[in-house]
């Protein structure tokens, strides 16, 4: 009896193992003559900017192409799934509640930067517990080989292979180890989910100890995240949005005086152009239980997203800066919102 449990448990791990292999060997693509040779020129354009011979050396000797990611790039969440269906599924109960619970267990530290940076801690919250389910998962990819991967063969080539040297730079300035230099299908690093490009304009050593670590160190990954937003338009004190009520004669209304914005991404170009709260009351724009919205000169922007709409303002475009897609953005905020709520 122990015997046959034991050969099922050999002919159990073999099959696993082999399952593995077929899994590595989907992942990783051959690298061919042609992906060497982009290699060495990304190497040659590298060195010749400055950075360290032997340190670009190490991480590029080692790249792989992973056509995974290549997949991933074609179904992101953000534009693969419906804008309901993504807040749904982005905030849940457990997430709020995980949200409030870490607001209160940082609130010292999370007090501290945003009086350097005027974001509100439930912000910083928000955004660090989607990017990085709260620290828990920043990525295992190697960063590297991801990038060398999107900037050979992506729709975006020429935006990955400069994301690709900005890694190089921050290998050779000591910021990171190669080995820990490690993120998402996209080479977004660390728990913000910075591109290399955003770690070297945003990233902030606030702990003081010489290193901006936003892999490890959670005065780092708070306070570039502040420094992100506040960077990006960020302004004290005031809203990202809100939930409103749009009536059919005045959905009518809007459409025949109200235009889209014309330039942006696509989530940009998904809101409207920006009026006075005042004008929006006129129009017959609404709080959601139906009473009149502010008399303000505050601009804003109306945006359906999904079975919803929304009054968006200036710190929604910040939001959309850091990911510029509206699911995104609204999640941040919704779920800002409920940590607040729950302070």
């Amino acid at each position: 009896m122990a015997g046959r449990r034991v050969r099922a448990l050999l002919l159990a791990a073999g099959v696993c193992g082999f399952v593995a292999v077929q899994a590595r060997q989907a992942d990783v693509a051959q690298v061919g003559p042609a992906f060497t040779e982009w290699i060495a020129a990304v190497r040659a354009d590298a060195v010749a900017q400055g950075l360290d011979a032997g340190i670009v050396d190490a991480a590029l000797g080692s790249v792989e192409r992973l056509e995974v990611v290549l997949e991933r790039e074609s179904t992101q969440a953000e534009f693969a799934l419906s804008i309901d269906k993504y807040l749904e599924r982005r905030l849940t109960a457990k997430t709020v509640r995980t949200a409030r619970e870490r607001l209160r267990s940082h609130l010292s530290l999370l007090r501290r930067v945003a009086a350097r940076y005027g974001v509100d801690p439930a912000v910083l919250v928000s955004v660090w517990g989607l990017e990085s389910n709260f620290g828990r998962f920043a990525g295992v990819r190697p960063t590297i080989s991801v990038l060398s991967t999107l900037g050979y063969e992506s729709r975006r080539a020429d935006f990955f292979r400069g994301e690709l040297i900005d890694a190089l730079r921050i290998l050779s300035r000591g910021d990171i180890g190669l080995a820990e230099m490690r993120g998402s299908w996209a080479g977004a690093m660390g728990q913000p989910q910075f591109m290399p490009s955003s770690y070297l304009q945003y990233a902030v050593d606030f702990d003081g100890d010489g290193r901006r670590d936003i892999w490890a160190s959670d005065a780092d990954v708070f306070a570039s995240i502040a420094n992100y937003l506040k960077q990006q338009g960020w302004a004290t004190g005031e809203r990202w949005g809100r939930q409103v009520k749009v009536s059919d004669a005045a959905a009518k209304r809007i459409g025949t005086s109200v235009g889209l914005r014309a330039s942006g991404c696509r989530a940009v170009r998904e809101l409207s152009d920006p009026l006075p709260l005042r004008r929006w009351r006129e129009l017959g724009v609404t709080l959601p239980n139906g009473k009149p919205l502010p008399r303000s000169d505050m601009a804003a922007s109306i945006l359906h997203g999904g079975s919803r709409a929304f009054l968006v303002y200036r710190n929604y475009d910040a939001l959309l800066a850091y990911n510029c897609a509206n699911s995104y953005a609204l999640s941040v905020g919704l779920l800002a919102d409920r940590i607040a709520k729950g302070r």
